[in-house]
Formats: structure tokens, sequence, C-alpha cells
């Protein structure tokens, strides 16, 4: 797992072997942000990325340039990786919270340009989550939601819904707020 632009390009993430996750793909990411890179300009975005994990996708985007980058992961030894990381590496502005996803979107009352979410693949609920954030209004006018579910999975029934990207077993799903 490594950093694939920005300031800290090139970093190697080398997390504990123990951590419940199941981290996107180098190939996965470059296409992701390959793609991102042609729709927004990271510097001074704020961004959510839910089930965060190893942060590999936080430090990406604040790698990038991201102004505020808020993670979530119920994981504490995620979150303590998360956090261990971002200070070794000077990334303020990331912030880590310990929570489950769903009562956090519950409260959560900051609007974001994007919200990256990467569920487990087993979680029955992957379809409440875009629900969930357009109808909280979680998403800044213009903002993106991303995703990342096992290809098989349709999201497409949302109307938010713009596109969905396959990479083998693994597939992102966009969802744009046009408000």
């Amino acid at each position: 797992m490594r950093i694939i632009g920005g300031t800290l390009r090139g970093l190697r993430l080398n997390p504990p072997k123990n951590l419940p996750v199941r981290p996107t793909t180098d190939l996965a990411k470059e296409a992701l942000f390959n793609i991102l890179q042609n729709q927004i300009d990271f510097e001074g975005i704020r961004v959510l990325d839910l089930f965060s994990g190893t942060g590999n996708i936080s430090m990406e985007f604040a790698s990038r340039g991201a102004e505020q980058v808020v993670s979530v992961d119920r994981s504490v030894h995620c979150v303590h990786y998360l956090k261990d990381s971002a200070r070794q590496h000077g990334l303020d502005q990331i912030k880590v919270y310990k929570d489950d996803i769903f009562k956090y979107l519950q409260l959560e009352t900051e609007k974001f340009d994007v919200v990256f979410a990467d569920p487990p693949y087993d979680l029955n609920r992957i379809p409440d989550i875009p629900k969930i954030i357009f109808d909280k209004n979680t998403l800044l006018p213009g903002g993106l939601l991303i995703m990342e579910h096992q290809s098989l999975q349709n999201l497409s029934n949302h109307p938010a819904f713009v596109e969905q990207r396959k990479y083998g077993h693994s597939s992102f799903s966009f969802f744009k707020n046009t408000d």
C-alpha cells in the first residue's frame, strides 16, 4: 500500500497485519484518483472517509491538499494506526473518530465536498449509505459520494447515481449532489 500522489507520493504504508481491513488496492486507488483528478480540485476540499480502516484513502486526500479529512471507523486499532500515521507525517488536517458509521451519520451536521465509503462487502446496509448521505444533506452542492463495493452489487437505483466503474471484484459507484 502506498500514497500515489501529492506531497507524500511514494510513501509506503505498512499497517499491522491484525487490522480488520480490506484495503483498496493500489490499482483501484490509482484509477479512482485519476477519475477524481479530472473532476475536482483537491486543494481546500473537505472530505469524509467512512469505514476508513488503515486511512489509506484519507492520507491520499490529505497528501493532495484536502483542507480537512474526517475519518471514521469503529475499530480502535484502525483509529490508533491512522492517528499515529497522520501525526508522523504531519497531516494535521486528518481528524479521526472511533464510531459506528450509521450512528455518526445520524449526528453529523457538517457538509463535505467528497464522501468516500468503503464498507465491509458483506454489510447488508450498503444501499442505505447513499440514502442517509442524501437525506441528511451531508454533501455540499456539486459534492460527490463514492462507494466502494463488490462489482456484483448494483447501487444504480438511487436518484443521485451517476456511474459505476469496475476494477475486478471491486467497483466504485459515484453519486453527485446536483443541488
